[in-house]
């Protein structure tokens, strides 16, 4: 599908989305500048995009792919592609995996998630098949019998392997236990999660001579979001232009950034989608500019915009307990975490449950157990402060095997923070 001029995009959309319509209702009929535009209010966006008397669509669904999001909690919600767009879609991801490492003739495993509605297998599969560069492409999945997923990237010679960092550690973990390592894969691809430091040691455990790289970054919802870029850092993309414009807005002010550095939230708008049209549109995520190259604007991803929990008057971020462990653990025994957030005796409490590398004893771990409490309470002192007046329990580490960690059964990805409180 080609990329459309933004101001008839805008047009088109107030002629044939009553969402849209009503949302750009007070503005001029002609509308030339990104910044005029209201950002989309995720909530009424997606109160307005039902399965029955959609208005957000521009047509009636008669000719589309639908594919459900959501993310790992809350309600399902659908999001529609036509085939031109996805086509769009896939082959303009597709030329990023070159930037990614793909290379001609590589055979690439495909453990992303199918079924159910859920796009990541076939998004993977179809982006490869339109790459620019030859390759072979071998559909496993992610819900495959491990054993099984093993024997076909040996016995494929598979040069690339494609999933969440869930995944990959997952299968990183059971080769380590066996005491196995595959040297013949060269890249890791991951997507839908970013990559941490602890996971990275557990990859390199079991696949010694590969180097992970981001494949992309995309949602179903948001579509084309950031090409990946060559370097150390996975983090780093840039938008995928002309198909795409990235903002990142001060999450106070709504005003956009245009220095490196600042963090802010991410918004995005699509000039290649027109059944569903996605017009400043919150991806949900934080990100910062790192500069100016020569193939425009690169910037950072800084993990979701609201990814933490609550507990009593107390809200705890995701980032804080990262920062926590990779202090506390500078000798690499975690591979994985999540926050669980608990209630009892009329309190809450939070876990922090932490996975051991393959080998290591829980029983000889209480003193990173004891620092990792320590740097949380040091980052946010309204936990320890409320721990004092009876708010909430004491910070507690509970230890696991990676494989112990909740994962999404629909995507694979794994589940950062699990609230086990009684809902009624």
């Amino acid at each position: 599908m080609p990329v459309q001029r933004f101001s008839d995009l805008v047009r088109f959309a107030r002629d044939c989305s009553p969402f849209y319509a009503d949302l750009y209702a007070d503005l001029p009929p002609q509308v030339d500048r990104l910044t005029d535009l209201p950002v989309v209010d995720q909530d009424a966006f997606w109160a307005a995009n039902t399965l029955h008397d959609n208005r957000v669509l521009t047509a009636p669904l008669a000719e589309a792919v639908a594919f459900k999001t959501g993310g790992t909690t809350g309600t399902p919600r659908f999001s529609y592609y036509t085939r031109e767009e996805w086509q769009e879609f896939v082959t303009t991801f597709g030329a990023g995996l070159v930037d990614a490492g793909l290379r001609p003739g590589h055979r690439v495993a495909d453990l992303f998630y199918a079924g159910e509605l859920y796009a990541s297998f076939l998004f993977i599969l179809d982006s490869l098949a339109n790459a620019p560069v030859a390759n072979v492409r071998l559909p496993i999945g992610g819900g495959a019998p491990i054993d099984s997923t093993l024997s076909t990237i040996e016995d494929f010679a598979a040069h690339v392997v494609a999933g969440t960092p869930t995944t990959l550690c997952r299968l990183a973990e059971h080769l380590t236990s066996l005491g196995r390592q595959l040297p013949g894969v060269e890249l890791l691809f991951f997507g839908g999660e970013a990559l941490f430091a602890d996971q990275r040691r557990l990859l390199t455990a079991a696949f010694p001579n590969a180097e992970a790289r981001s494949l992309g970054y995309a949602s179903v919802d948001g579509g084309l979001l950031g090409r990946p870029v060559p370097g150390p850092d996975t983090r780093t993309h840039r938008a995928f232009t002309p198909q795409t414009i990235v903002e990142i807005l001060d999450e106070t002010t709504g005003e956009p950034i245009h220095e490196p550095g600042r963090p802010g939230r991410v918004v995005v708008t699509q000039l290649f989608r027109r059944l569903m049209p996605v017009i400043r549109y919150p991806a949900g995520d934080r990100a910062e500019w790192t500069g100016t190259g020569a193939e425009g604007d690169t910037f950072r991803i800084l993990g979701r915009a609201e990814e933490g929990v609550r507990v009593g008057p107390v809200s705890l971020y995701w980032q804080d307990a990262t920062d926590a462990v990779a202090k506390a653990d500078f000798e690499g025994r975690v591979t994985g975490m999540q926050l669980v957030v608990r209630r009892w005796d009329g309190r809450d409490g939070l876990v922090l449950r932490l996975a051991t590398a393959p080998g290591q004893d829980p029983a000889g771990l209480e003193g990173c157990a004891e620092e990792v409490v320590t740097g949380l309470n040091t980052a946010r002192p309204l936990y320890p402060d409320s721990i004092a007046a009876g708010y909430v329990h004491p910070l507690r580490v509970e230890w696991v095997r990676h494989r112990d960690l909740v994962v999404n059964s629909r995507s694979g990805k794994l589940v950062r923070v699990i609230d086990e409180r009684p809902t009624a």
